[in-house]
This record gives structure tokens, sequence and C-alpha cells, in this order.
């Protein structure tokens, strides 16, 4: 049995519908409250209009960046918040930085 080593979760996988049934889901959620999300419907509607107009390459190019940015600001939020003595900070802060 050959492993598959190309994985790389950083890259997206998502297609374009299912971005777009991301954005409905939401869409359905504020909406349910509309006087309180208004400016994140307009937002995410126009969120949305973006990813209809855009082609799949840009789409695979910039939502990748978006999840790369994601993992990074929780996992940099995930040391903030723990117990700083138990933390070796500046191998986190390198980690951090070579990501870059």
């Amino acid at each position: 049995m050959v492993k598959n080593t190309s994985f790389d979760p950083d890259r997206l996988v998502l297609t374009k519908n299912d971005l777009l049934e991301f954005c409905d889901r939401v869409l359905k959620k504020w909406n349910k409250t509309p006087d309180k999300n208004t400016n994140n419907i307009l937002a995410m509607t126009a969120v949305k209009a973006s990813i209809v107009w855009t082609d799949d390459e840009s789409l695979k190019a910039i939502w990748s960046e978006i999840i790369r940015w994601v993992f990074e600001l929780l996992y940099e939020n995930a040391f903030s918040k723990g117990n700083p003595d138990n933390v070796n900070w500046s191998s986190v802060m390198k980690k951090l930085k070579d990501k870059k």
C-alpha cells in the first residue's frame, strides 16, 4: 500500500459550491435576527457575490491563504490563553515566524 504524502491541510479542496453553501448557512443564521446582523448580512452577501464571479484558481489561492491565516490565529490564540509558565515562548514565536 502506498501512503499518500502529498496532503496539504492548507490547500483548499472545497469547491465553489461548498464555499457558497457555507455563505448561505451563515446568512440563514444571521437572517434569524436581521436587525442585529444588518452589517454582517451585507458583508457576507458581498463575500458570496465575490465567490460567484471569481475563477476557481483564484478562489483556491485566496481561500488557501485564509485557511493558513485562520490556523495561525487559532495557534496564537491557544498559546496566549495557556499558562505562560508552561510555554517556551521563543520556540512558539519562531514557529510562527517560520510559517510566514
